[in-house]
């Protein structure tokens, strides 16, 4: 009996307590490949005692794939017909490409803005604080966080997709390493683009590979944690990658900008929640 062929693309999905919705994506994970294909699931303790994060567990994951190409994938994320095929043979056909991302679509039928991005310099996070970014987010300097100026039908060059969907060449991890531990649910996939474009590897946005990803809602404890982390990996990135450039008056400022975004979300979010407790 022939052994089975090797696989080209190893799908990675980190999962916890989403039973419906991995099988879901894993059906159409598989149905959407027309090549050798293998999943690695790890399980982040879907039994509540401990959460390890993401970049742990996935960094376990990814010791196991076999395939030529890593699919970082969420459970939450339902791929279309051919995403699979179109993003590996983009990689095929690009040696220079260490990624590659899909049009990853929310229900709503827009862009998930975490798919295409640039690095969160402190220029880009003043003007997300500031709210220039919601109000020209086509501008090639205010809205450049999420790209809007760049047409969402072209293909192009990006700094960063993101980790929901996006396909990884393995000998580009093998040589600049897996996802930074520091980090523990957001930010690992920022990081990892960032080492990638560093280690001389572009970082591709393409839209003939399309998903839609379904973020499901958080209980009032888990957005508390999720907007903490989210704050905690925006500084844990910038003091990494550029505090050296930047004055320690300026650092200051960024530390601020960061804080103070979270203590806006934090009131923010009790006052909605208090005024739907009321009525």
């Amino acid at each position: 009996m022939p052994e089975p062929a090797k696989p080209i693309v190893s799908a990675l999905i980190v999962n916890r307590n989403s039973k419906d919705e991995l099988l879901e994506c894993l059906k159409s994970f598989f149905a959407s490949a027309d090549m050798p294909v293998e999943a690695v699931v790890v399980d982040n303790d879907s039994s509540e005692s401990k959460n390890l994060g993401y970049g742990r567990p996935a960094n376990l994951g990814l010791e196991r794939c076999q395939g030529r190409f890593v699919l970082l994938l969420s459970p939450q994320v339902v791929l279309d017909p051919q995403c699979v095929g179109r993003l590996a043979d983009f990689l095929l056909t690009r040696p220079d490409a260490g990624a590659v991302g899909p049009r990853l679509m929310l229900p709503d039928g827009h862009l998930d803005p975490e798919t295409r991005r640039a690095f969160p310099i402190p220029s880009t996070l003043f003007y997300q604080t500031v709210g220039l970014s919601k109000l020209f987010p086509k501008s090639p300097r205010f809205g450049r966080h999420n790209m809007g100026h760049l047409p969402e039908s072209d293909v192009h060059e990006m700094d960063a997709g993101s980790a929901a969907c996006l396909m990884l060449r393995l000998s580009a991890l093998d040589r600049v390493g897996f996802f930074d531990p520091r980090y523990f649910m957001f930010g690992e996939d920022l990081d990892l683009c960032y080492r990638l474009k560093l280690g001389g590897w572009k970082i591709f946005y393409l839209p003939a590979a399309t998903a839609t990803h379904r973020p499901k809602a958080a209980a009032a404890d888990r957005r508390r944690q999720i907007t903490y982390e989210r704050h905690r990996a925006m500084w844990t990135y910038h003091f990494k990658h550029h505090s050296e450039d930047v004055s320690a008056f300026g650092n200051g400022l960024v530390w601020a900008q960061i804080w103070g975004r979270y203590v806006a979300e934090r009131v923010r979010d009790t006052v909605t929640r208090n005024r739907r407790a009321a009525t």
